[in-house]
């Protein structure tokens, strides 16, 4: 979702000048290969709420992982007011049973978001770092169970200094974790409020340094589909790659989702293997955006989010997608 913040002051916040000139490990002999082609169902997988439910206007921004012999699904929904995390699980990725919201914004967190976030399994553990915030931040929540949390006291990752490709919000975040370091991939916003993607390093997911070469990807030219601003990454590694499937904004507010390659994680370029994706069913014709990916030996299974309403942020008619990376033949 697009954001809107108030100016802040950095000094305020963390991890605001921890920076670091790193690289990711090398990436995964193994897997899909592209060129790809995209294939999505007909129907959404997840669908609002009734009237007045937590998540009765959008749902949006799937996170998919692996928990306890079932797929659990942490997504954004949006009541009109308020941005929440709920769970939702299933036994194959497709039909989706609701277990009721999870986060809701307190605190520091405010009153408008506490979602828009990335699950990751770490042991018995459910890591989630999510977007909170006026300005927006990165905060992290722990769970053993899926559905009780424990949040950080305040946000993991800050806002840059001033002049900074993420001096005015820091949101999106997208995390993998290779060998023992975590790895964050994030949208940041300039004062010009321009968004772009940058990334970061932990050892464990609380301290982060942030590369000194941010950002690693930026809006494309004039007349692209993300010249209006990009971000929602979702990072893997196959055929000895990295790759990225990130949402871009043109200057309708219509979204599709682009895909970036890279041989170390740090110098990306826009990749010519996936035409563009865009939504080709009523539900998802504006809007196509928030990729979630699981990686099997030939295909890249991938959640989104889609809508029929061409907005920055919300009211979008959100519902959550399924489709699939495809090698070509």
């Amino acid at each position: 979702m697009k954001i809107s913040v108030l100016l802040s002051f950095c000094a305020l916040l963390p991890a605001c000048g921890r920076y670091a000139d790193f690289s990711l490990p090398a990436p995964s002999t193994d897997g899909p290969r592209g060129p790809f082609f995209w294939q999505a169902a007909s129907d959404p997988v997840l669908s609002p709420g009734a009237g007045g439910e937590w998540d009765s206007v959008d749902v949006l921004n799937p996170s998919v992982i692996r928990f306890h012999g079932e797929y659990w699904n942490f997504y954004s929904g949006y009541d009109g007011r308020t941005w929440s995390t709920g769970a939702a699980v299933s036994d194959d990725g497709v039909a989706w049973r609701k277990k009721g919201r999870v986060l809701s914004p307190a605190g520091w967190e405010g009153s408008y978001i506490a979602a828009n976030g990335n699950a990751l399994m770490v042991a018995n553990e459910i890591l989630y770092w999510y977007v909170a915030g006026d300005p927006h931040q990165i905060a992290l929540a722990r769970s053993s169970d899926g559905m009780t949390w424990v949040k950080s006291k305040g946000p993991v990752v800050g806002l840059g200094p001033r002049g900074s490709f993420d001096e005015r919000a820091v949101a999106d975040p997208y995390v993998i974790r290779e060998g023992n370091r975590f790895y964050l991939f994030y949208l940041g916003m300039d004062r010009a409020q321009r968004q772009s993607i940058g990334m970061a390093q932990s050892s464990d997911g609380i301290q982060w340094v942030k590369l000194r070469a941010n950002p690693i990807l930026e809006p494309g030219s004039r007349g692209s589909f993300d010249e209006a601003g990009l971000g929602e990454p979702a990072v893997w590694s196959s055929a000895g790659l990295w790759w990225m499937l990130y949402t871009g904004r043109d200057i309708r507010e219509e979204r599709g989702i682009g895909l970036a390659k890279s041989s170390d994680g740090v110098h990306w370029e826009r990749a010519t293997e996936l035409a563009l994706i865009r939504g080709n069913e009523p539900w998802s014709s504006k809007v196509i955006c928030d990729p979630s990916v699981e990686i099997s030996a030939t295909v890249v299974r991938v959640w989104f989010g889609g809508g029929d309403v061409a907005s920055p942020d919300q009211n979008l008619h959100g519902r959550i997608g399924l489709g699939m990376l495809r090698t070509q033949k």
